[in-house]
């Protein structure tokens, strides 16, 4: 397979998994998935962003694929959750290699960082409460899903050799 099909294909199977988790989470725990202080499965894919850039454009189609077929979505959440996924999985990618003992603790604080940022600002726009206090329940949700799902599923990568199985690394 050569490579710009290669980045299709991996793109466009990282968008469908960001929206069937994030969908399926929301069927088996309503509002997990949307509430200030979100604990979203699917965040845990932003790690794929430290083996391909292909994450990049599949996170961020997941994000907008999601946000656009989710009726309580509103017109922000298309526009600025989607910015943010789009910049979160581009720093990850940029900042992969700084690592404390081969693990990417810089880059794991990126999602926390721009979801906080822009999502905490569009909270505050729709529902009051304060930026810092938005921003901040974001940042723990986010925080929350990186250091466990997401350091599982880089170390299980890792371990399986998975990141070179699958992206060439």
């Amino acid at each position: 397979m050569n490579k710009k099909t290669r980045y299709l294909v991996h793109s466009a199977i990282i968008a469908a998994l960001y929206v069937v988790l994030t969908h399926l989470q929301n069927i088996l725990l309503p509002g997990s998935a949307t509430w200030a202080v979100q604990f979203r499965v699917s965040e845990a894919l932003c790690v794929l962003a430290l083996f391909t850039p292909a994450a990049i454009p599949g996170l961020s189609l997941g994000c907008l694929l999601f946000n656009i077929t989710y009726a309580q979505a509103l017109p922000l959440d298309f526009l600025l959750g989607t910015l943010a996924t789009t910049l979160t999985a581009a720093f990850m990618w940029k900042t992969r290699d700084l690592t404390v003992k081969g693990y990417p603790l810089f880059a794991l604080f990126m999602p926390a960082l721009w979801n906080a940022l822009l999502v905490g600002w569009e909270l505050s726009v729709y529902i009051g409460g304060g930026f810092l206090i938005n921003a901040a329940l974001v940042a723990v949700g986010e925080l929350g899903v990186l250091f466990t799902l997401g350091t599982a599923l880089f170390y299980g990568m890792k371990l399986r050799r998975l990141d070179a199985r699958l992206f060439g690394k």
